[in-house]
């Protein structure tokens, strides 16, 4: 019987040879995440069901990277929990402060996930992970600690929709906008716990760090997970970081599909999310003629934190300046990452323009710390959401846009496009 996928994957990890849309099922999970927020809710429910040990030292992994470096007197709580647990348990994938990075950044650097593989993690954005061909799924807390004592976890198989990407993008366009615009065009729970499937010649040509940033937010369109089938490019960037075997698998070409849409990126302008939801996505240019001053200008989380990104935001930056009473705060998505920024001077860059470059860390993405917005401030930001006080304040507003928008609008104080900058892409 044909599947998709995302069916695939579940099919063999339930142990059978197929599974259906709607279908309940036991799997066995390959990873089991939880961070400073989620894990310490996890560990406490693991520590009620009696479970002497986790199900795999290897697999479930505790990285310390919402509040860290700690905040406050909580923080450090939380992060001392998870740090006496994985040493209890001898966990081999605990990421001490120093060695920490954004997870979702630093699980595929480190080779943890893997095509094929089956994840759950205590954090919404999980769904990352499908940007290598894997089932990645946020879950509960609750269901993390069960998952850490058994190895296991419960799904109701989701059905698919296929998001076809064709033609070539203009300029300026990244994995950021595509998505911004594929969720503008479905809205926050279009894809409501189905699999958004994404693939299409520009999907092809999208290099890994544009896919990681598209399978990162399909949460935003309520998404069960996001998916792209592995290639070339993928296996060129699995291949010197797997630390197991993995499984390349595909959806069939007769495969069903709850529906099929099709994108031509041509069409597809740099977007601005307006506040409050990434559904509320318009072209730069609506931005652009809004004349929307900004007071913080974010650039990195799980979402556009790779070397890539960072890269996009210093060509933009360089030579210029921050623009006066602008803050900009910098964030890279791991230490190999804040590493190769210094390497190929992007630090210095960024400093050198008036930024803030700071240690790993989703410090502001969540309303945690490092650049917390007050009433009545403006930010635009390379992370996922802009809910109201996602990111500090109620009266305060985000706007999301990719590393260059971003860039862009520190030097100009105000929401910019970089070609008001006389730029022009690589």
């Amino acid at each position: 019987m044909p599947m998709t996928i995302t069916e695939k994957i579940l099919a063999r990890h339930a142990g059978g040879d197929e599974v259906r849309p709607g279908q309940l099922i036991e799997a066995k999970v390959d990873v089991a995440l939880a961070n400073d927020v989620t894990a310490p809710i996890a560990i406490a429910e693991f520590e009620k069901l009696g479970v002497e040990r986790v199900f795999d030292v290897d697999r479930v992994i505790l990285v310390p990277d919402h509040f860290t470096p700690n905040k406050d007197i909580k923080s450090a709580q939380q992060t001392k929990m998870m740090r006496n647990f994985a040493r209890r348990q001898g966990l081999t994938n605990y990421f001490e402060q120093g060695r920490v990075g954004i997870e979702h950044v630093l699980l595929p650097e480190q080779g943890l996930v893997l095509p094929g593989d089956l994840v759950v993690g205590a954090d919404s954005h999980t769904c990352t992970y499908g940007a290598l061909g894997a089932f990645a799924t946020g879950v509960g807390s609750t269901d993390l600690a069960a998952a850490m004592a058994t190895g296991k976890a419960w799904f109701k198989v989701p059905e698919s929709i296929k998001l076809v990407y064709y033609g070539t993008p203009g300029p300026w366009v990244e994995g950021k906008d595509l998505i911004l615009y594929t969720i503008g065009k479905l809205g926050v729970d279009g894809a409501l716990y189905q699999a958004m499937e994404m693939t299409g010649e520009a999907i092809d040509r999208l290099p890994m760090y544009g896919r990681f940033t598209m399978a990162n937010m399909v949460i935003e369109a309520g998404a069960k997970n996001g998916i792209i089938a592995p290639d070339d490019a993928t296996l060129d960037y699995v291949r010197p970081r797997a630390r197991r075997d993995y499984e390349i698998l595909m959806s069939d070409a007769d495969a069903d599909y709850a529906y099929v849409m099709e994108i031509d990126v041509a069409r597809v302008k740099p977007q601005v999310a307006f506040p409050p939801l990434p559904e509320n996505s318009r072209d730069v240019e609506t931005a652009v003629n809004a004349g929307i001053a900004v007071d913080q200008v974010v650039v990195g989380s799980c979402t556009n934190g790779r070397i890539e990104d960072l890269r996009q935001a210093a060509r933009v930056m360089a030579g210029r300046k921050v623009a006066p009473y602008v803050r900009m705060i910098i964030l890279p998505g791991t230490q190999e990452i804040f590493l190769q920024a210094m390497k190929e001077g992007l630090v210095e860059t960024f400093v050198n323009a008036g930024a803030v470059f700071s240690t790993p860390t989703c410090g502001p993405c969540l309303g945690g710390h490092m650049g917390i917005l007050a009433a009545g401030e403006r930010a635009i930001a390379t992370t996922n959401r802009n809910f109201v006080g996602r990111m500090g304040h109620p009266d305060s507003e985000v706007y999301l846009s990719n590393p260059a928008v971003a860039a862009a609008s520190a030097v100009m104080g105000r929401i910019a496009s970089p070609e008001e900058l006389g730029l022009t892409p690589d």
